[in-house]
């Protein structure tokens, strides 16, 4: 790094130092190296003051220019910090997003707007702190305002799309556009994520009872109808297929228009390309299902089409009793991110699955003596400060289909589902990551950390933080339930999981249901790495 840009990052490392320690020091906050203040043991005992400290620390990522574009409300995906400072860069923006990092910002918006406590002082982190509901709903508003309009303007540009987003760049005043390998091209699974984050919005604002709330309530139900109307055309292949990734003809041009082409990506190539999961593409799937206008034999070979993909598994070590859990992918804590949106526990059977897999998480990192857990996440970086890698396989190999695995990097996101189910032990596991060296700045957790602890990555994203905030706050369920219902699809939504999930796992108890949750037993051990100048223990 160069002289002048080295003086520039310190001086402006300096400055943020200052004000956050005028911050803290009037309203008695934490510092942002919070963790190091814990034990597993005074979490446990007293969860509520360490959930205080992290809503109000991963808040303070939710800043223009470190996750969002402030002029259009649009996210980033995250940004790269200075490896000494710990303090962001615009330079270390990525300036790119998706419509899974629009959800996880819905999500979050949605528990401001109902007046979430915890979501209330997360909003505030950076802005003055507090608990004042007006104040951080006005925020949320706004946001959901700018949103509303840059989805109109991006959908008017490019109508091929039929209001569904490609990954997009998004960079200051300038409009937003496909990324460069995403022209022309557009994914079922992301826009799935991101459709029942829009409809928990709209029942959030319709649930206050306010005149403008519900104004603005009807402009994000005309865009979820307008959805319903082009999703057959651009991902709907037949009796039972839906594209994981459509490829246009021409973006520009309209959905009707002669020209204008619909393939699913990959269909001449030895690959699968359809959507025909039982985790993160499901949501798109059961969207389609409710509400895309198919008829019953349609909707049928829907599920029939991605049944076989269904599996019960026994989780199994020496020393532990056997847990049935529904086989994984990779078993990264990545795939259940649909258990946030859709009620899938009001469900007795789903409930208890849902659960099996946090004890068998929890319960493998514990018996295999790991620090943490996996989900798929940024690598570490270099000794520039540039990413390594994206690590997507990683999980349980022996509850997974895909058991090739790199399992030597951990995420404090990985307790985003352990946080649903039994929030203390969720926030033990995370905290037994974010203590880790270099784990902590001044935005919250940072990205991931080796096991062995030689390596961190100096990068704070959506992904891998507001997965964890969103699970904290208990996901959308409830908002989603209560719409459903009014919508009068509820019933049929509980019928068909509750039949498609009975046919694999039957109607008797699953094992292992006794089993406690598991605790961390060791920690990431110190390799001589330096915390952060930004966000040090004093």
């Amino acid at each position: 790094m160069a002289a002048l840009d080295w003086l520039d990052w310190l001086t402006r490392a300096v400055g943020i130092l200052a004000a956050l320690g005028a911050v803290q020091a009037a309203q008695g906050l934490s510092t942002c190296r919070f963790a190091q203040q814990y034990t597993t043991t005074s979490i446990l005992r007293n969860p509520d003051a360490f959930e205080r400290d992290l809503l109000h620390w991963e808040g303070m990522f939710h800043q223009d220019n470190v996750s969002y574009n402030a002029f259009n409300g649009m996210t980033y995906d995250g940004t790269l910090l200075n490896p000494v400072t710990g303090i962001h860069d615009e330079r270390g923006i990525h300036t790119f997003s998706a419509a899974s990092k629009e959800s996880l910002h819905f999500m979050l918006l949605a528990h401001v707007v109902e007046g979430h406590p915890g979501a209330v002082r997360w909003i505030l982190a950076n802005d003055g702190g507090g608990s004042d509901t007006e104040k951080a709903r006005k925020l949320a508003i706004g946001l959901l305002e700018q949103k509303w309009t840059t989805y109109q303007e991006f959908n008017a540009t490019y109508p091929g799309f039929g209001g569904f987003l490609p990954w997009f760049a998004n960079s200051g005043m300038t409009p937003l556009a496909p990324t460069w390998d995403w022209n022309n091209r557009v994914p079922a699974l992301d826009n799935g994520e991101n459709i029942w984050s829009i409809y928990a919005v709209i029942e959030a604002l319709e649930s206050t009872g306010r005149r403008d709330y519900k104004v603005l309530a009807k402009k994000w139900e005309e865009y979820l109808n307008y959805l319903k109307q082009t999703a057959q055309r651009i991902f709907y292949r037949g009796s039972d297929k839906i594209c994981a990734v459509t490829d246009l003809a021409n973006q520009s041009l309209p959905i009707d228009h002669p020209a204008q082409t619909y393939v699913c990506e990959g269909l001449n190539s030895s690959g699968n390309p359809y959507i025909n999961d039982p985790y993160e593409g499901q949501q798109f799937m059961f969207y389609l299902y409710l509400f895309g206008d198919l008829s019953q034999t349609e909707k049928d070979a829907l599920l029939a089409f991605k049944r076989p993909q269904l599996v019960s598994v026994d989780w199994s070590y020496p020393g532990y009793k056997s847990i049935t859990v529904q086989k994984g992918f990779w078993f990264s804590a990545h795939e259940n991110w649909g258990w946030m949106q859709l009620p899938y526990t009001d469900i007795p059977l789903m409930k208890d699955l849902f659960e099996n897999m946090e004890r068998v998480r929890t319960c493998n990192s514990r018996a295999t003596k790991n620090p943490g857990m996996f989900a798929s996440v940024n690598n570490s970086t270099d000794v520039n400060g540039e990413i390594i890698g994206y690590i997507s396989n990683a999980g349980i190999p022996q509850i997974a289909n895909q058991t090739i695995q790199e399992l030597d990097v951990i995420t404090p996101y990985s307790t985003m589902n352990t946080m649903l189910v039994n929030k203390p032990v969720g926030l033990a596991w995370w905290h037994n990551m974010a203590i880790a060296k270099r784990m902590q700045s001044p935005y919250g957790s940072s990205e991931s950390t080796r096991i062995d602890g030689t390596a961190t990555s100096a990068f704070v994203s959506w992904d891998s933080k507001m997965t964890t905030v969103n699970g904290l706050l208990g996901g959308v369920t409830s908002l989603v339930r209560t719409r459903m219902q009014r919508e009068r699809v509820y019933d049929e939504f509980i019928r068909i999981v509750k039949k498609e999930y009975e046919i694999v796992f039957g109607s008797n108890p699953l094992k292992g249901r006794d089993v406690p949750y598991c605790l961390p037993s060791v920690l990431v051990p110190d390799m001589g790495l330096v915390d952060f100048t930004s966000c040090y223990a004093s």
